[in-house]
């Protein structure tokens, strides 16, 4: 991708982002306001239930009346009458009046008769709800309302309901109604859906618009990138020749800092030593400042040193060792090409020298590079283990392979292999490559104690297996 094209992206990175922020904060709003409004209606919808449940009892309240006012507190007479008429009393399917005493015996039931007669204070419903104590609690503070679960006679299933209950207190009776809220649910539930569809098709349109308006930009970044292609080949050879005189200039700036600092610092300590040399053999004083002298040159000249080599190469292999590296290979690999690198590490417990570990990286990374240009496959396998003599890796995918024996032949082809080879051959290992229709299979070995006697300059060790972080 061309620097116009990323400077173009970046540009309408900005936009995307701010849409995405604009419909994000819509669309909370519009969740917010769909939410009070559901609540609204949700609460206008239960006032009219109650409306009408008082109404009900003021009329079961009417039919017994003229009993209920001129009979004493143990008339049993006037009670049963009173209990017949309530008991007649109804408003559809669903709709009938219950009375239980202030002990929780139920008097009347007319759509559970099995109800009558029996003591149901301990009554729970199915969310533990004591439905008959609240009742009865309600009645005895002059009416209110309870909600509860209980069975819709209808149905024959269990449903939310609102009762409201009053008292006879001269009889201690209680007398109750309710009307059932499934009704409200659906409305409720019915109106969240429509909301939840209006936000989920602004949310579209949102998106939409940020897509058009993203190829837009695109498009525009494409154009001028077209446009600018042949200005880029006429460049071509100018930037060639740039990055040939950079690679010069670095290098002197190498050859300069080595000589404007390293050499002046071992130039220093060598006069130095020299004169401490000189006062030793003459048993003079300052020898011991001299010598603190040469050592903090010394140090400089490390510092130095240690600077320059991390200017030129960080090394990640250096900073986290194989394993990590490895993982952030085949991850990186993964994330490319969609093709999935399982690691088995589990038996690479030896320490293993620098060498070895740059060897065994550039191998796994050719490998990959090889099946993700020709293989076609879909997993790969690498495997890290070590034995007594040796440390082998494998790698294997489910590729259709290839004829192992051409490419040997071909001299231009297998450049990627003979390089594998050649850097195995030079710390003592060898590569084994065998391929069929089902796969290819790659294992590189180095033998261990070959490795210990030749690690290489500056070889440091590492366990590999300890995962480090640096």
């Amino acid at each position: 991708m061309s620097l116009r094209l990323k400077i173009v992206l970046l540009a309408a990175l900005p936009l995307v982002l701010a849409m995405l922020a604009i419909g994000g904060l819509i669309m909370e709003q519009s969740k917010n306001l769909s939410a009070r409004q559901i609540a609204t209606l949700e609460r206008s919808l239960l006032e009219a239930k109650k409306a009408e449940l008082r109404y009900y009892i003021a009329l079961a309240l009417n039919s017994i009346e003229h009993i209920y006012r001129h009979a004493g507190p143990d008339d049993e007479a006037a009670k049963r009458r009173a209990r017949v008429i309530l008991n007649d009393l109804s408003y559809g399917p669903d709709g009938y009046f219950f009375v239980y005493d202030y002990d929780g015996n139920n008097l009347v039931h007319p759509r559970q008769s099995f109800r009558v007669g029996k003591n149901w204070w301990k009554l729970k419903d199915a969310e533990g709800n004591l439905v008959i104590q609240n009742l009865i609690a309600q009645a005895k503070k002059g009416g209110g309302y309870t909600r509860y679960m209980w069975e819709r006679p209808s149905a024959s299933s269990l449903s939310e309901k609102i009762g409201y209950a009053v008292g006879l207190d001269k009889w201690r009776w209680m007398i109750g109604t309710g009307l059932y809220l499934d009704d409200i649910s659906a409305r409720v539930d019915a109106l969240k859906s429509e909301v939840t569809g209006q936000i989920r098709q602004v949310f579209i349109l949102i998106f939409i618009l940020s897509v058009l308006a993203v190829s837009a930009v695109f498009a525009m970044g494409v154009y001028l990138a077209l446009r600018e292609n042949r200005q880029a080949a006429k460049s071509q050879k100018m930037l060639t020749r740039r990055i040939v005189e950079a690679q010069e200039e670095e290098r002197s700036r190498v050859a300069r800092e080595l000589h404007d600092g390293i050499s002046q610092n071992l130039s220093s300590v060598k006069y130095t030593l020299e004169l401490a040399g000189i006062l030793l053999s003459k048993n003079a004083e300052g020898v011991l400042p001299a010598l603190e002298k040469g050592t903090t040159g010394v140090t400089r000249a490390i510092r130095e040193v240690r600077r320059i080599s991390r200017d030129l190469r960080p090394g990640m292999l250096d900073d986290l060792g194989l394993l990590p590296s490895l993982h952030s290979l085949a991850a990186d690999f993964s994330e490319r090409t969609g093709i999935k690198v399982e690691i088995d590490a589990q038996k690479l417990v030896r320490e293993m020298p620098r060498g070895f570990r740059t060897t065994l990286f550039r191998v796994a990374q050719e490998s990959l590079m090889n099946i993700e240009r020709h293989s076609g496959a879909s997993r790969v396998s690498l495997k890290l283990e070590t034995t007594k003599t040796r440390i082998r890796m494998t790698i294997a995918d489910d590729g259709h392979g290839f004829d192992v024996e051409n490419i040997r032949k071909s001299p231009g082809a297998g450049i990627g292999l003979k390089n594998m080879r050649e850097r195995l051959a030079y710390i003592g290992g060898h590569l084994k490559l065998s391929s069929t229709a089902e796969g290819t299979f790659v294992k590189a070995e180095l033998p261990i104690s070959r490795g210990e006697q030749r690690p290489g300059r500056g070889d440091e060790r590492q366990t590999e297996n300890q995962d480090p972080a640096g």
